[in-house]
C-alpha cells in the first residue's frame, strides 16, 4: 500500500467536511448575498476538486504500480465474531469509476454556482450536494456492505431533501415523500442482505463474499436481498414510479442524482455481487425479466414526453433496465464498460438541458404515429402504466387506514386508561352518540372489539366498584407520562436520545 492510497479515507471526508462547513455557515451567518455565495462556492468547489485530484493521482499511480486493492483505514466495530472495518476497495474498476464520479460532481458544482445564483436556498442546496458527493464516493469505494450502506442512506437522504428543495410547494414535498418511502423498501432489503451475509458468510466484505461458498438457498437469499435494494435505487419495475416525480428538484440535482450517478448505484451493486449472481440461475432469470420490462416501460414512456428533462429521465430508466437485463444474462463485462459511458453521457445531457430548452422553438416533437394509433398503449405510456395508482392501492391506502385505526385506538382506549382527555374524533371515525370509533379492516375491527371491552370494564368494574383511588392513581400516572412526552419532544432531549442510540450501536 502506497502513502497516497493510505489517504483514500480523505476522499469521502472532504465533501462531508464541506457540507458541515456550509451547515455551520447557515446556522451562524444569517446574512445572504453575493459574498456568502462566493464563500460557499469556494469551500464546496475546493473540497470537490481536492477529492477528484486525490483520486486522479491514485488512478495514475495504479497505471504504473497496479491497483492498491483493499485498503484498511481503521476498525469500525468488533463484537464477538462480528467485525466491521473501515475498508476501501481500490480495484481497477472502482477506482476508475470513482474518478468519473468525482469529476461529474465537480462539474455539477461549478455549473450550479451560476445556475442557482441569488436563489434563497443557495447554501442549503450546496450543503446537500456536498453530502451527496460524499455518499456516492462511499458507495463506489466502500470495501464492505455496511460502509456502502452509509453512503446508500446518505444518498437517499440528500436526494429526498433536494427533491423538496422548493419546500413551499406541495407537489415538491409530496414527490419527495413518495421517493423517500419507496427507497426505504430497498434500504430494508439491503439491511437484510447484510444480516444474511454475516450469518451465513461470516462477514460482509465484498472480496470475502465473492470467494465464499454457500448453499444455493443461502446464495439466492443474500443476492436476492441486495437485488431488491438495487431495483429500488435504480428505479426498476415495480419501483420505477418514483424517479419521474424526483424531477421536482433543480436541474443540477437531476443531473447528479437521477441522470448520471445515483440511478446507476443499483447497477454497481450488482457488479459487486457478480460471482453470487452467476451462481443463482433463477435469480438471473428474474433479473433478465425485470430489466427487459423496465427497458420497455422507459422506452415507451420517453416517447410521449413533451419536455426535455422527462424525456431524458425515462430514457435513463430504459438504459439502466438494459444494464439489469445484461447482468441477468451474465454479460457483466459489457455492463462494466457501458456503465461509465452512460454516466458521462447523461451528465452532459442533463446539464445541457436548460440551454436546450431555451433553444427549442415551436411545437414539440410528437410521439411516433404507430404509438398514437394504438390508443390503449399511448394512454398507458402517458400515465406511466399506472404505477403510482398501483403503489397507492397496495401500499399507501392500507398504511393510511392502519394509521387511522391506531389513532382511534390511542384516542379512545389508551387516553381513557391513563386518564387523559381524549381528542376530537377523526372524520368518519365514530358515529354520533358512540364513544368507540369504528375500525376499518381486520386490524380495525379487532381494535374496536378490544376498545369496547375495555370501556365496559371501566364503566362496570371501576367506576361502579368504588375504585376512586385507582382512577386517581391512573390520572396521576397519565400526567407523569404527559410530562415525559413533553420533555422528549424538546430538541435537547431528542438529541440526547439520538446520541445515546449511536453510543449503543457503536
Amino acid at each position: 500500500m502506497t502513502a497516497l492510497s493510505s489517504l483514500v479515507w480523505l476522499v469521502p471526508l472532504l465533501p462531508l467536511m464541506a457540507a458541515a462547513a456550509t451547515g455551520l455557515h447557515i446556522l451562524f451567518y444569517e446574512k445572504q448575498g453575493d459574498d456568502a455565495e462566493k464563500i460557499i462556492g469556494t469551500i464546496v468547489s475546493a473540497a470537490s476538486a481536492a477529492a477528484f485530484l486525490l483520486l486522479a493521482g491514485l488512478g495514475l499511480l495504479s497505471l504504473v504500480q497496479g491497483a492498491p486493492g483493499e485498503v484498511v483505514a481503521g476498525r469500525w466495530l468488533q463484537a464477538g465474531d462480528y467485525r466491521i472495518g473501515i475498508t476501501f476497495l481500490l480495484d481497477g474498476y472502482s477506482l476508475g469509476l470513482a474518478v468519473l464520479v468525482a469529476f461529474i460532481a465537480f462539474l455539477s458544482i461549478r455549473f450550479s454556482i451560476n445556475y442557482l445564483h441569488r436563489e434563497s436556498g443557495f447554501r442549503r442546496f450546496f450543503m446537500l450536494l456536498s453530502l451527496f458527493n460524499c455518499a456516492m464516493l462511499l458507495i463506489v469505494l466502500a470495501g464492505n456492505a455496511p460502509l456502502m450502506f452509509i453512503g446508500w442512506e446518505l444518498a437517499g437522504l440528500s436526494s429526498y431533501l433536494l427533491i423538496a428543495y422548493a419546500q413551499t410547494r406541495r407537489t415538491a414535498t409530496e414527490n419527495a415523500n413518495r421517493a423517500f418511502v419507496t427507497n426505504r423498501i430497498g434500504d430494508a432489503a439491503f439491511l437484510l442482505g447484510i444480516y444474511f451475509s454475516f450469518s451465513w458468510l461470516g462477514g460482509a466484505d465484498w472480496q470475502h463474499m465473492a470467494q465464499a461458498t454457500v448453499t444455493d438457498v443461502h446464495d439466492d437469499l443474500i443476492a436476492g436481498s441486495f437485488l431488491i435494494a438495487a431495483l429500488a435505487k435504480s428505479a426498476q419495475i415495480p419501483f420505477a414510479g418514483w424517479i419521474a416525480l424526483a424531477l421536482e428538484g433543480p436541474t443540477p440535482s437531476s443531473a447528479v442524482f437521477y441522470g448520471s450517478l445515483m440511478v446507476h448505484a443499483g447497477v454497481f451493486l450488482l457488479i459487486r455481487l457478480e460471482n453470487m449472481i452467476l451462481h443463482a440461475p433463477l435469480l438471473m432469470m428474474f433479473l433478465t425479466a425485470i430489466g427487459l420490462t423496465t427497458a420497455v416501460y422507459g422506452w415507451l414512456s420517453a416517447l410521449v414526453q413533451t419536455d426535455v428533462k422527462s424525456s431524458f429521465m425515462f430514457s435513463t430508466t430504459a438504459q439502466t433496465g438494459l444494464m439489469f437485463m445484461a447482468c441477468g444474462l451474465g454479460w457483466f463485462e459489457a455492463v462494466k464498460w457501458y456503465l461509465p459511458l452512460h454516466m458521462a453521457w447523461r451528465a452532459w445531457q442533463f446539464l445541457h438541458a436548460p440551454s436546450l430548452m431555451h433553444q427549442i422553438q415551436g411545437r414539440q416533437r410528437l410521439a411516433p404515429q404507430w404509438l398514437r394509433n394504438n390508443a390503449w398503449l399511448y394512454n398507458a405510456a402517458l400515465r406511466h402504466f399506472w404505477l403510482d395508482p398501483l403503489a397507492d392501492a397496495s401500499l399507501l391506502r392500507p398504511t393510511q387506514a392502519l394509521a387511522r385505526d391506531l389513532c382511534n385506538f390511542d384516542d379512545k382506549v389508551v387516553n381513557r386508561l391513563v386518564g387523559l382527555p381524549h381528542e376530537r374524533p377523526l372524520p368518519g371515525s365514530a358515529t354520533p352518540g358512540s364513544s368507540v370509533g369504528h375500525g376499518q379492516g381486520v386490524a380495525g375491527r379487532f381494535m374496536e372489539v378490544l376498545a369496547r371491552g375495555l370501556q365496559w370494564f371501566e364503566e362496570h368494574l371501576i367506576l361502579r366498584g368504588g375504585g376512586e383511588s385507582l382512577i386517581a392513581g391512573i390520572q396521576r400516572l397519565g400526567k407523569y407520562m404527559q410530562q415525559v412526552e413533553i420533555l422528549l419532544g424538546q430538541p435537547r432531549y431528542l438529541i440526547l436520545l439520538i446520541a445515546a442510540t449511536f453510543v449503543v450501536i457503536l
